[in-house]
């Protein structure tokens, strides 16, 4: 029996080496990984005999042209930021590249990692995305609209995650941590000023094993009517509001809240002008956008899976945040 072959750009990433785990465990699919550092991937990943390692920049992916041309499905997470001129050339000339290099009659599927900061409320293209967006932003939306038009569209499923946890806070996190889940460690200082606002804007998160769990659904289920053709999915958990967020890590810290200033989107704005605090055109335009939620969003329970990390209070248990001690 002939295995498939899967290729996952990004592997040595948070979302990446969760997605590497899950195919390990649930497929028997000979595994390519493309990663810049191999020594960042668990040596038991390493020296597995279904994973073979493609170690170099993608910018570099012709170094490997030859396997990439038997790829039966992509999985590409890597990306770049930062840099405009390293953006453009790893978010779409890169990724162009390496489209060139596969055989789209044995390529079976593609999923393709964007971000939710292009899609508006109704996850279509926010034309804002590409006139504010981060030099990230910008070559994300550029990037999906290009192969959205190509001969790869009908074999491409987009995702698009919202604000994304993973790893852990212990001395051995299995997994790398995500930015988000490392930004935890603040979360003690500001507690006991957050406690004293109320801020009602509205956005989603998702766990990276939930989006390993979407990602491998997706793949294994392709061929199914349904699932045929170019797709968008929003990943992330139902929006609850910053407000919410703030009520549950009080609870989780044991501190009361006695009253709560509501910061409206016009107090913000004044306290942008008045504060020293530089903002770039994008935060402007997020705050006079203030909710960051859509519809139609996708979970683990989309395709009648169970979620990994389904509330906020599921987040902060695996991202093993200590409690604070304020009163």
């Amino acid at each position: 029996m002939a295995y498939k072959n899967l290729l996952i750009t990004g592997a040595n990433g948070c979302v990446g080496q969760y997605l590497v785990d899950w195919f390990l465990k649930n497929t028997k699919f000979r595994l390519y990984l493309m990663v810049r550092d191999k020594s960042k991937l668990p040596i038991s990943v390493q020296e597995n005999k279904k994973v073979k390692l493609m170690v170099c920049d993608i910018r570099e992916s012709n170094r490997y042209k030859k396997e990439i041309s038997q790829i039966n499905y992509l999985i590409h997470t890597a990306t770049a930021w930062g840099d405009p001129k390293r953006a453009y050339e790893v978010n779409i000339k890169a990724f162009e590249e390496l489209l060139k290099m596969l055989d789209i009659e044995k390529l079976e599927k593609i999923i393709y990692f964007s971000t939710a900061s292009i899609l508006d409320t109704q996850t279509e293209l926010m034309r804002e995305s590409l006139i504010y967006g981060t030099e990230y932003i910008q070559t994300k939306y550029e990037c999906f609209q290009r192969l959205r038009e190509s001969s790869f569209a009908e074999k491409t499923f987009a995702v698009f995650p919202t604000l994304v946890f993973g790893g852990n806070l212990g001395k051995k996190s299995k997994y790398p941590v995500s930015y988000l889940t490392s930004g935890l460690k603040e979360i003690g200082k500001w507690l006991w000023l957050a406690r004293f606002l109320k801020l009602d804007s509205k956005f989603h998160f998702i766990h990276a094993n939930d989006i390993a769990q979407i990602c491998g659904f997706l793949i294994k289920n392709h061929k199914e009517e349904q699932y045929k053709g170019f797709r968008k999915y929003v990943l992330g958990q139902k929006f609850i509001s910053i407000d919410d967020a703030i009520i549950t890590l009080l609870k989780r810290n044991n501190m009361r809240r006695f009253f709560a200033i509501p910061l409206t989107k016009k107090i913000l704005k004044i306290l942008l002008r008045i504060l020293p605090i530089q903002t770039t055109p994008w935060d402007n335009f997020s705050i006079k956008k203030y909710d960051f939620n859509h519809v139609p969003i996708t979970n683990p329970e989309t395709f009648k899976l169970k979620s990994h990390a389904k509330s906020l209070n599921d987040i902060l248990r695996l991202s093993k945040l200590p409690s604070c001690n304020n009163n």
